[in-house]
């Protein structure tokens, strides 16, 4: 009888265990990786040259601002330079390019980028064009985005689809020959975790704005990542009743009260899949630690190539 009772607890504890959700947090992911990226920048400062990071910000925007702290931060932690480069929203193309032109040709600055969004008059110039490629640690360039089409690694990869990689590996969630649907096809998140998705041997599904049914699409899915920018978009209507998907929220936005959400109404599915992001504190740490280790990787390509 008790040898009974104890067996049928063991198999309540475990039931109960398979029917929680798996919260895919980005904390114990960057925690990992704060001590491996400290360690590379003092060998790298011991080879001669100090990860530095350049950054432009036109104008004053308030999200802007938030991810440049948080990249700042970060860099700070593992002993990286950091340089803020500010200018008024007003700033002509011609002293905007030039400021371009003296990080590409700093030879202090490993890694450089422009915040986006900028100014409307600017947003006709490539400016992913203009960065350096060896420097383009955002990894937007035609150069490096060409690598990854051709599945190749010498270059950087974008930080969001390379920190969406970087979170599956830790929590140990399977892509290869699994079905995955995106919603969203951005040239910075959308397209390009689409091939990189594809180069982990993943059937991509690459939905958006024109897609007819959606749902048809994602209740089929075993990972769903959404990159659309819309609050608490995708609710349990787009899941299947599996509780067996992943769902991987890339959205930072505002709700009617002005609270940071993302694309996924969180309460609305968290009980109906077997993993989810939150927000905050899933994808957005990610995009920049991996901006942080295409910056060392930056830095050792530098290295190497005056070394030869």
């Amino acid at each position: 009888m008790i040898i009974e009772f104890f067996s049928l607890k063991s198999q309540l504890f475990k039931d109960i265990k398979l029917d929680m959700t798996k919260l895919l947090l980005a904390k114990p992911v960057v925690e990992n990786a704060v001590s491996r990226l400290t360690t590379k920048c003092l060998e790298l400062k011991k080879r001669g040259l100090t990860p530095k990071m350049r950054v432009i910000l036109v104008g004053n925007n308030p999200a802007s601002r938030l991810y440049i702290r948080n990249k700042r931060k970060l860099c700070d932690k593992v002993g990286a330079e950091f340089e803020l480069v500010e200018m008024a929203s007003d700033a002509d193309e011609r002293s905007f390019t030039d400021e371009i032109k003296k990080m590409n040709d700093d030879e202090a600055i490993t890694g450089c980028f422009v915040q986006l969004p900028v100014p409307k008059h600017l947003q006709h110039l490539d400016i992913t064009g203009l960065i350096n490629p060896i420097k383009d640690i955002d990894g937007f360039h035609g150069k490096n985005a060409m690598q990854i089409y051709k599945n190749e690694s010498s270059g950087f990869i974008p930080c969001t689809p390379k920190g969406i990689i970087t979170l599956c590996k830790y929590y140990k969630i399977q892509l290869e020959g699994k079905h995955i649907v995106i919603i969203g096809r951005s040239l910075i998140v959308g397209k390009p975790l689409s091939l990189l998705l594809t180069n982990q041997n993943a059937t991509v599904t690459l939905c958006h704005s024109k897609t007819v049914d959606i749902r048809k699409f994602t209740k089929q899915a075993d990972i769903i990542i959404s990159a659309v920018g819309s609050p608490c978009f995708l609710d349990k209507t787009y899941i299947s009743d599996n509780n067996k998907q992943v769902v991987i929220d890339v959205g930072m936005n505002k709700d009617d009260n002005n609270k940071t959400c993302g694309d996924v109404d969180f309460d609305n599915i968290k009980d109906k899949v077997s993993a989810i992001t939150p927000v905050p504190g899933g994808v957005g740490p990610l995009t920049v630690l991996s901006l942080i280790e295409n910056l060392t990787e930056a830095t050792e390509n530098i290295i190497n190539k005056r070394s030869k």
